[in-house]
């Protein structure tokens, strides 16, 4: 499936980019997010994370290197496979 987005009419590759991703809390979640982005763009990554009030989801922000429109959607494409991952922005 083609995503039609617009990121190449909005930014100016390459440049820094945070996947914001939202998923069930749990050890797999930011092991499978991270190993997508390895995949993806090599790097070493320290992502941020908030439990939410009950505990039961985490939400990772990953600043990643990107290098085009079609990075992107191919790592949102990735992510959007995990059966952990409820939302990505």
């Amino acid at each position: 499936m083609a995503l039609n987005t617009h990121f190449d009419e909005l930014l100016e590759f390459p440049c820094v980019f945070a996947f914001k991703v939202m998923g069930v809390a749990g050890p797999e979640l930011m092991s499978d997010v991270i190993a997508v982005i390895q995949k993806n763009a090599p790097g070493d990554y320290s992502p941020t994370v908030k439990p939410s009030s009950k505990g039961t989801y985490h939400a990772l922000s990953v600043p990643v290197t990107v290098k085009s429109k079609e990075h992107i959607e191919t790592i949102y494409t990735e992510l959007n496979k995990l059966e952990s991952v409820r939302y990505i922005l």
